[in-house]
């Protein structure tokens, strides 16, 4: 859907997509104004976004150093009370600086992408609780990127194969992506006990159901863990590192949690052909075998085992992460 904004009045609605780049009146004030794709939106909203952090960060520069202490003092002190799921705290540079500090010392440089780690949106929140009932919302986000891939935007989901309690969390959970907008459309059809969903087609929205809500599942775990725990932490996801040979890699999720640096690969489908990849970066890390993750959905406890025998990585599903995470800092 195509979003119709108005900058007089704040009137705000979704519109049908054929009626993107066309300028109408607003149905409150009468102000002509252009309506726009969700993804322009969005991009128009975050680039105003940064644009204002970067002139804050300019003006916090500018006052005296005895005042930008006291603003940094009052920001670790209310740290413990940071809504981890809204926050645009891990973009600034202090939060991440220790990992730059890490890379630099094996001379790799980063690209951060300070908008992979802000959590104002709903991409978190959607990640996580698919994350934590991936058994049964599976259903859901592989259908939904069954549809997508196939270019199609209905997805019908029958729910008669589930309990009713299940049906009714599977019902939630679709009732909040259209609520967050993940999806255009959204009924039940009750007498044939089916949920029909209408998709959105905006990028951001293909690529998190195409694997990207994984590397969100990864990052807020990691970063509820330390919040939780009250533990020393430095976090970034989706980040390219580059080393002196000009060789390329984008990290899915990279802490350091009391200085114990923490890798994480996420795999959504198929993994195998990516193994010996990231065998050699690790090593070129120089990461010890326990730091080193590679989080593959659904895997068996067997082959958890198995496959971290075998190889000179850790294999972990979306249930097993925060356990080995933990086991690391006993």
């Amino acid at each position: 859907m195509a979003i119709f904004r108005c900058n007089k009045c704040g009137y705000l609605r979704e519109v049908p997509n054929q009626h993107t780049g066309k300028k109408v009146k607003c149905p409150v004030c009468k102000q002509i104004m252009p309506i726009y794709g969700t993804l322009a939106f969005v991009k128009k909203l975050l680039d105003k976004y940064f644009s204002v952090r970067t002139e804050l960060s300019r003006l916090q520069k500018s006052l005296p150093a005895t005042e930008i202490s006291n603003e940094a003092d009052g920001a670790n002190q209310n740290a413990d009370d940071m809504d981890i799921f809204n926050t645009t705290a891990m973009t600034e540079k202090q939060q991440y600086q220790p990992i730059l500090d890490w890379f630099k010392s094996q001379n790799i440089q980063l690209n951060i992408d300070k908008k992979a780690v802000v959590t104002t949106g709903f991409f978190d929140e959607v990640a996580v609780k698919l994350g934590d009932n991936y058994d049964l919302l599976k259903v859901v986000s592989d259908k939904i990127k069954y549809i997508q891939n196939k270019r199609y935007t209905n997805v019908t989901l029958n729910l008669s194969d589930y309990s009713e309690e299940e049906a009714v969390l599977i019902k939630e959970f679709c009732k909040e992506l259209y609520e967050y907008a993940f999806v255009a459309r959204y009924s039940v059809n009750r007498k044939q006990n089916k949920i029909h969903l209408t998709l959105q087609t905006a990028q951001p929205i293909v690529k998190f159901f195409n694997g990207e809500w994984l590397e969100w599942f990864a990052f807020m775990k990691l970063l509820a863990f330390c919040h939780e725990r009250k533990i020393s932490f430095s976090g970034l996801r989706s980040f390219q590192i580059h080393f002196p040979n000009k060789n390329n890699n984008e990290l899915d999720a990279f802490f350091l949690i009391n200085g114990i640096p923490v890798f994480v690969e996420c795999k959504s489908g198929e993994f195998r052909h990516f193994i010996d990849k990231y065998v050699k970066l690790r090593k070129r890390l120089k990461m010890e075998k326990k730091h080193f993750f590679m989080l593959v959905l659904g895997l068996s406890d067997e082959q958890i085992q198995g496959l971290t025998r075998m190889f000179d990585i850790t294999f972990v599903n979306e249930k097993t992460l925060i356990q080995q995470v933990s086991a690391l800092l006993k």
